[in-house]
């Protein structure tokens, strides 16, 4: 192995370049970040960091500065619309995980990363107000070319420019629009006293009559927590998937107005939002192909899936993790590109098939079902609790978090 390493071009500053970046200084691998935001603003809106990805974040150093903005999710809960209590399950140490589970503000997280990347790579290796338009390649290197600023030459380049990637708009010039499920979201934080255990990732109802995923992402020194809601339900009326969006109470509470129950009331967690944002559930079809040649994709560039289950920054970090382990170890980055993504697209696509299909929450659609949407007095004379639990087993195995695969990759 040679003692040079390439300078890694990468397209993007967000939870995957980031990340990429911290993982690449980490191993002495120089690298540039090109964001094409003039400053960095991440949506408001909470995301569950799984112990899978804590991992990663923990090798780099970054587990204490998670918790001093995040909270430590201790168990899953299901409940259906009426309210009652379907199933928990602990989770992350609570469940015998080594690393812990997250439920924090995407602006913390996002806040963590780039404070690690100034101090540790320097301010001038983050370049903003670059919006990548295209990249060129030949047998010597890549040039990035974007739209407002000088281009930049390297080895090879990293797509990591999210949902509407450039990247890979020019390998797949011809993908067409977003696919979209059908489903409209809306999503909100709200200030006010803890819940349950006040640490439960919890979800309610089925997306058919509506459901609602719910859980802390601060805790403040008076007792109360920001509270991170969001819904689901069937919708014609769409907006343009754009994370910004604002939304408005009267547009989604109908199914959720008598969800008071007396462990929560959902139609007073909404009033009181901060901010509501609006976003039709949309991902894309899975590609056959990232890598071409010096220029790979990574995370939503890659992988574009529904915002289920903590999936789509933990399988960016997860990418990340591999990219800059495989260009450590091998002297050719092509080939390095070529192998990641060979581990990496098949498990992906999976996940993105399956967030459509059966995400977490059908633990929830299979009671209503037996149960036809109808309150029921013993949850054990409609279903077998082992059954709930192996529904809930079978996406933590897909999604790369059972505990057997977050142990084996330890090893």
């Amino acid at each position: 192995m040679t003692d040079k390493k390439p300078e890694i071009l990468i397209i993007g500053g967000g939870i995957g370049g980031l990340t990429l970046a911290l993982s690449l200084q980490k191993r002495s691998i120089p690298c540039q970040v090109f964001e094409a935001a003039d400053e960095f603003k991440p949506p408001g809106v909470g995301i569950n960091i799984m112990p899978h990805a804590i991992r990663v974040l923990t090798l780099l150093g970054l587990q204490p500065d998670l918790e001093n903005f995040g909270v430590e999710a201790k168990e899953f809960t299901f409940f259906n619309r009426h309210g009652q209590f379907i199933m928990a399950e602990p989770c992350s140490k609570y469940a015998g995980y080594e690393y812990p589970h997250f439920s924090i503000h995407r602006a913390d997280l996002h806040k963590v990363l780039i404070d690690a990347a100034m101090e540790r790579l320097g301010p001038e290796v983050i370049h903003l107000g670059h919006r990548c338009a295209r990249v060129e390649q030949d047998g010597d290197g890549v040039t990035v070319r974007f739209e407002d600023a000088e281009s930049k030459t390297g080895p090879i380049a990293i797509a990591v420019d999210g949902f509407h990637s450039a990247g890979r708009r020019q390998f797949y010039p011809d993908e067409g629009p977003p696919h979209l499920g059908g489903i409209n979201m809306w999503r909100g934080v709200t200030r006010q006293k803890p819940f349950l255990s006040g640490a439960s990732v919890t979800r309610i109802g089925t997306v058919a009559r509506g459901k609602m995923t719910i859980y802390p992402i601060r805790q403040f020194d008076d007792g109360t927590q920001l509270i991170n809601w969001s819904t689901e339900q069937p919708r014609d009326d769409r907006k343009p998937n754009d994370w910004a969006m604002p939304g408005w109470v009267e547009d989604f509470i109908d199914p959720f107005k008598d969800w008071q129950f007396d462990w929560l009331d959902v139609p007073d967690l909404t009033a009181g939002a901060e901010f509501i944002l609006e976003y039709p559930m949309v991902d894309r079809d899975p590609v056959d192909k990232w890598s071409h040649g010096r220029v790979t994709l990574l995370g939503d560039a890659a992988h574009p899936m529904y915002p289920r289950g903590g999936n789509g920054g933990a399988q960016a970090i997860l990418d990340a993790e591999i990219i800059a382990r495989l260009l450590d170890e091998m002297d050719d980055p092509i080939a390095a590109l070529q192998i990641y993504e060979n581990e990496r697209l098949a498990v992906t696509n999976n996940i993105v098939m399956t967030n459509r299909a059966q995400p977490p929450d059908v633990i929830i659609a299979k009671v209503e079902e037996l149960t036809g949407g109808e309150p029921f007095e013993r949850l054990e004379d409609i279903i077998d609790p082992a059954e709930l639990i192996a529904i809930s087993e079978s996406y933590k195995n897909t999604a790369g978090y059972s505990l057997e695969k977050v142990e084996s990759a330890i090893q």
